[in-house]
């Protein structure tokens, strides 16, 4: 660029820094910044544990636990009346087909908890001709029944079910065993059933109530499978995890030595990986070529629980393959593209490498970071439960005809004389959900919603935390001029310790802005979903416009906040200033920024995909069966698609993790780099402090001193 336009375009993004001969690197000399938002951040700290406090002394984790009786009473809780009696058992399934089921989550019938399922088909009418029938019987019923009261009593009174039903346990509640014979529905291997009132009814009328009742019973199911898959498969999961671990390890020790070829080869291999995936699609797609059933379309199937259903038609292996092949031509082209800018990324990578082996401590840290993570999680999620929990018992009342106090409040201790009752003799007062009335039940949504804020700020100021340590490290190494004679003794924990002790407001300030705009798409996905069966295509358009605006917002602050802490590493200034610093370099260097920088980010990016490439292709082989060295040793699994998904997850996370390091570094020594090029010249009094490397690349020399 010439020196007139250089002049302009610097007028217009700030000066440029000038040369300072007492610079040495981060400024050890410095004061706390942003104090307001670190007292404001001490301040909402102390409030979210007084809110995890009152919490945990109103919640009651049992209420998730197990299922509740008619009247809120917990079945099968230790230390309890109904200790022995874990199952809940429904008097009439088929009420539970009511619509009012899915609005309030309870079944308009009483429920009780029982010691076993009925295991046979019973009326009240023919046990009661039978005391050995009838004392199986009252196993169903309240207490207080006895063999002195008739059937017209008991029924009236509400304390035992008209019939009986065989049934099975599951989630602990009781549900009809029905099955299928012949293409027809049965219950107990019988198509037909009394139902306690002289009438012959179809099994299948059972089948509404069940599908109300176990509404999430296929979901569960799926979680249980899935679950049970985790118990035979963990072992071999903890050994993919490590696998990845050390061939994450494998690779940053490498770039240390070899990145240039490194690079190189991982460009072919995930270019290679890529490319297998695509003609293995293309295989399992002709392999299924006349297969019965093979030719249904993804539409057609709809969503089934049982995932290697998919696998079985033609059109998933064409969906796989048309993406991979598309990630294909993607990368291949801006290889192409970028094809002489990869030389400086590599020099680049080669001076982080060494900046890493300088600070080998580096590696460690996100260890460090993962450990305040996960107790920010486990206490953003205990005090959820807890909040979610700390509800009161609601009961209303629940009829079977028509009745003007239908699902009001009412008091199941005094509902029998009540006027209620009176007005409505078929009524019952039953438990419907948890609930309250009081102030702090009133605001519980409140509180809910400071957790979750709460959370994303503890989580941001977490990250944020790590970013600056790292920053600070790899800018000592960067500004020394002798390496590693002139960097602190432990880069890392010096730098630690400038974060916490002089910017945590700072780190507060900039997480605050990113959480703000987090907890809104928060916001927004919540109305997306209440709004989903609305008609009005204007509030669609718009919510999604939102929801686009508010993704791209916090990207960008994601990476505004990166570059201002590496900056408030350096020169410890306050979170709005170092902020303005790192906007305007990068908007002085925007071409170097564009071409360089995200250049080096994309080459990281493909090394953490080739590692979830190779280990993902283990994976898939050793759990799926298809080599028959494994066939005997992997375990036998219903979705063996679950052990593969945990292991590339885990894979991609753990070589994130390692490559986040480096990616920090990168940054780190990218803004250094741009500040060299601008406060000094390669005289003798100001020489560049890039590596020589860096400098060939550039065609930037240090002249020798005359």
């Amino acid at each position: 660029m010439p020196d007139g336009g250089e002049d302009q375009f610097y007028g217009k993004n700030g000066e440029p820094r000038k040369y300072d001969a007492n610079f040495k690197g981060p400024i050890q000399n410095r004061g706390c910044t942003d104090i307001v938002c670190c007292i404001l951040f001490v301040i909402a700290i102390l409030g979210y544990i007084a809110v995890g406090i009152l919490a945990w002394s109103q919640g009651d984790p049992r209420k998730v636990i197990y299922p509740t009786d008619s009247r809120g009473q917990f079945c099968g809780q230790a230390g309890t009346p109904l200790a022995n009696k874990p199952l809940l058992f429904y008097f009439n399934i088929m009420k539970c087909a009511s619509p009012m089921v899915l609005l309030e989550f309870q079944c308009p019938t009483t429920q009780m908890c029982v010691e076993k399922c009925p295991e046979k088909f019973m009326t009240l009418v023919k046990a009661y001709t039978n005391n050995n029938d009838f004392a199986y019987y009252k196993n169903f019923c309240k207490e207080g029944v006895t063999n002195t009261m008739g059937i017209p009593q008991i029924l009236s009174l509400g304390l035992c079910p008209a019939m009986l039903t065989p049934s099975r346990p599951f989630t602990r509640r009781c549900f009809p065993a029905l099955g299928l014979k012949g293409g027809v529905v049965t219950v107990g291997n019988n198509s037909h059933f009394d139902d306690g009132s002289g009438n012959m009814r179809d099994a299948k009328d059972l089948m509404d109530g069940v599908k109300n009742a176990t509404l999430v019973i296929e979901a569960r199911q799926v979680v249980m499978k899935i679950f049970e898959d985790y118990t035979q498969s963990w072992y071999w999961i903890l050994i993919g995890l490590v696998i990845a671990m050390l061939t994450s390890l494998l690779f940053i020790v490498l770039l240390r030595f070899l990145a240039g070829i490194m690079v190189w080869i991982m460009i072919v291999l995930v270019i290679l990986v890529v490319g297998y995936g695509i003609f293995h699609c293309y295989m399992e797609y002709a392999a299924l070529k006349g297969e019965a059933g093979a030719n249904v379309t993804l539409q057609d199937l709809g969503f089934q629980t049982d995932f290697a259903v998919y696998l079985q038609i033609r059109q998933t292996w064409l969906a796989f393959m048309i993406i991979l092949a598309i990630v294909e031509v993607i990368i291949i082209l801006l290889l192409i593209f970028l094809r002489k800018r990869i030389l400086i990324a590599i020099a680049l990578i080669k001076e982080a490498s060494r900046a890493v082996a300088h600070v080998m401590s580096s590696l460690f840290y996100p260890l460090f970071t993962f450990v305040l993570l996960a107790m920010v999680i486990a206490y953003w999620a205990v005090t959820a439960v807890f909040l979610s929990t700390s509800n009161e018992p609601i009961y209303k009342v629940f009829n079977e005809t028509a009745c003007d106090h239908s699902r009001t409040t009412c008091d199941p201790a005094n509902y029998s004389t009540s006027i209620e009752k009176a007005q409505c003799p078929d009524s019952q007062c039953l438990f419907a959900f948890y609930g309250g009335e009081t102030p702090y039940h009133k605001y519980l949504i409140g509180l809910q919603f400071y957790n979750v804020f709460l959370f994303f700020w503890c989580a941001n100021f977490v990250t944020a935390l790590g970013q600056m340590t790292l920053a600070g490290a790899f800018a000592s190494y960067y500004w020394a001029t002798v390496k590693p004679d002139d960097m602190p003794a432990f880069p890392v924990f010096s730098s630690l310790g400038r974060s916490l002790r002089y910017h945590t407001g700072t780190l507060a300030f900039g997480s605050l802005i990113l959480s703000i705009v987090q907890i809104i798409r928060v916001l927004l996905e919540y109305l997306d979903h209440k709004l989903k069966g609305a008609q009005n295509k204007f509030t669609k358009f718009l919510l999604c416009c939102l929801k686009c605006c508010f993704w791209c917002l916090e990207k960008i602050i994601k990476f505004l906040n990166r570059n201002a802490y590496i900056m408030v590493a350096i020169y410890g200034k306050s979170f709005c200033t170092s902020a303005r610093d790192a906007f305007l370099l990068l908007m002085r260097n925007m071409i170097r920024v564009a071409v360089l920088d995200k250049v080096t980010d994309f080459l990281l990016f493909l090394g953490k995909l080739l590692i979830v490439g190779l280990v993902g292709i283990f994976a898939f082989f050793f759990f799926s069966g298809r080599v028959k060295a494994f066939e005997n040793t992997a375990p036998h699994l219903n979705y063996y698609w679950v052990p593969i998904l945990t292991v590339v997850v885990g894979s991609y996370l753990i070589a994130h993790g390692f490559f986040s390091v480096y990616a920090m570094c990168v940054d780190t020594l990218f803004l250094c780099f741009l500040e060299d090029l601008e406060r000094n010249d390669g005289s003798a009094e100001r020489p560049y402090l890039m590596p020589e490397s860096l400098r060939k690349v550039l065609n930037k020399k240090n002249k020798p001193a005359s």
